[in-house]
């Protein structure tokens, strides 16, 4: 684009997309006078997975809006809790998100995870025909129009990710009712039904199962079950103060 020019300024939460120089200020941006602001948003590196009110000269427009010379444009980010209409929330994750995808369906929250590269455009897809909200740190398959909906992951870390996801969606939480390994739903199982899982100490020490109606995985409170538990217990605390606050 090398038309008329306008000033773009974006929210803080967004300037991890926009060049340094655009942080502490506005950016200027060529137009053509045909293509929307959209366009022009993701034209400097912002996902519109991650764009809220746009403003111009005081006013909101949509992202179909074609900017005309000189306008001053403010790009705010997503309002939270962010609704996603037309389909329950549920979600789907890349390859490179397999330890936040665990966590969500440990909370019960329906959570789709790829642990193989399938590809941008396959995955996208596949956010498209099951409506889920894709979630990944790659802004390129967050650009992909068939996306369903989609949202950055911000963070690297696990237990900040989680809270961010938390955060802005709001699932509801039920945990312990998800397999963690292929987000099928548990139910409660007895000993004799999972017996062919369990080592001689587990069989021993062990009363209380469940087991995927999926795959058909066997879960017991073993070794690890303190610190899920711990997990389980601030998600909690978490959503419940993100809910009453």
């Amino acid at each position: 684009m090398n038309g008329p020019e306008i000033h773009v300024e974006f929210a803080p939460e967004l300037h991890v997309f926009v060049p340094r120089a655009g942080r502490t200020g506005t950016v200027p941006a060529a137009t053509d006078g045909v293509a929307g602001l959209g366009h022009v948003i993701e034209s400097l590196g912002v996902p519109l997975t991650e764009v809220g009110a746009l403003v111009v000269d005081g006013r909101e427009v949509p992202v179909s809006h074609v900017p005309a010379a000189g306008e001053s444009v403010t790009v705010r980010t997503v309002a939270r809790p962010q609704e996603v209409p037309g389909a329950p929330l549920r979600f789907l994750l890349d390859v490179h998100l397999g330890t936040l995808a665990r966590r969500l369906r440990l909370l019960g929250v329906d959570t789709a995870y790829e642990s193989t590269d399938i590809g941008d455009p396959a995955l996208a897809a596949l956010s498209a025909a099951e409506q889920r909200v894709m979630l990944s740190r790659d802004r390129g398959l967050l650009r992909r129009r068939e996306l369903w909906a989609g949202a950055f992951v911000y963070s690297t870390r696990p237990e900040e990710q989680l809270r961010d996801v938390l955060d802005r969606f709001r699932p509801v939480l039920l945990p312990w009712t998800r397999c963690t390994a292929c987000n099928g739903v548990l139910r409660k199982a007895t000993k004799d039904e999972v017996a062919d899982q369990l080592k001689h100490g587990t069989h021993a020490t062990y009363d209380v199962f469940a087991q995927c109606t999926t795959c058909g995985r066997a879960y017991w409170k073993g070794a690890h079950h303190e610190q899920l538990e711990l997990i389980v217990e601030e998600a909690m605390r978490f959503g419940s103060s993100a809910v009453d606050g």
